[in-house]
């Protein structure tokens, strides 16, 4: 990772594990003899900080997608290499626009092509064919219910905004060939790099009250004035951050974007809820925080 993206942060490992994600493990551990293929989803906009780093632990061996949803939110550019990086280390990828579902199709057609794959093993021993049971995994809000419901075509699972909705395992039928185990969001013990822990926070991974909002917002500035200072003008019009006084900075998005209390006085609070909501609800876009060495 590029040692400027955490510049003047402190250094420190961060821990955050519900109870329910070890649960989670668990019960995918006890289930993954059922399951034929994994649908892995990953966050287009950080295709590192969003990958479970221990899953292949619980999944085993089993045939994986690699799916990466958000891309009408990323910078295509810099997915593209972590596209060509996971590739090159045995991992189909498919990226997925949730809002047009350019890419459900590819998930489908793959996941054919695994199906009959298996049926021609099953035959070859004297087995019936039989559907494919699939299991989907990720971190929370990685967009997996809504993927579900693209697979679908219509309504199957709780959609949220914030991170946790789903809670069980719960078998969904896609179609008369797939059935979909669907699982909660789940996280690794501890975020031992910094700046995975602060992507997973500005992209509404993990809840708001893990990291200090304040912090939070500052490293998206952090890293609009790294890599999108176009963005940073036109949304906040700002060209240039002093990191040492940032409440300058704070300031001047506040009186430009109204964040203001009594006496025309700037409410920091608001600014920074402002800023991290942008990235949440999509007003930031075309950003990939992520960055290959």
């Amino acid at each position: 990772m590029n040692e400027n993206q955490d510049k003047g942060l402190h250094k420190s490992v961060i821990n955050w594990y519900p109870g329910h994600m070890q649960k989670t493990k668990r019960l995918i551990s006890e289930n993954i003899n059922l399951i034929d293929v994994v649908y892995e989803v990953i966050d287009a906009r950080m295709p590192y900080s969003s990958k479970i780093v221990d899953i292949d632990k619980y999944i085993k061996d089993k045939p994986k997608l690699l799916i990466m949803t958000k891309v009408d939110l990323c910078d295509l550019n810099e997915t593209k290499k972590w596209v060509k990086y996971y590739e090159e280390k045995g991992y189909k990828v498919i990226l997925v626009d949730l809002i047009s579902k350019k890419g459900i199709q590819q998930i489908i057609s793959q996941t054919n092509v695994i199906m009959n794959q298996m049926n021609e093993k099953r035959i070859a021993k004297g087995l019936k064919t039989r559907k494919i049971r699939c299991l989907i995994v990720g971190i929370p809000n990685v967009g997996k219910s809504t993927l579900i419901n693209c697979l679908v075509g219509k309504k199957a699972t709780s959609v949220g905004n914030t991170p946790g909705v789903t809670k069980n395992l719960d078998w969904i039928r896609i179609n008369k060939n797939i059935e979909l185990l669907d699982s909660p969001g789940i996280l690794w013990p501890k975020f031992e790099e910094e700046q995975v822990a602060f992507n997973l926070a500005s992209l509404t991974a993990i809840k708001e009250e893990v990291l200090p909002l304040d912090k939070v917002a500052v490293y998206i500035l952090k890293q609009l004035s790294l890599y999108y200072p176009d963005i940073l003008q036109k949304r906040y019009q700002i060209n240039n951050i002093d990191f040492e006084n940032i409440e300058n900075t704070l300031e001047i998005i506040g009186k430009n974007r109204g964040c203001l209390i009594k006496g025309g006085i700037v409410d920091y609070d608001k600014v920074n809820k402002l800023i991290v909501n942008d990235v949440k609800n999509g007003h930031i876009k075309n950003i990939t925080f992520d960055r290959m060495k």
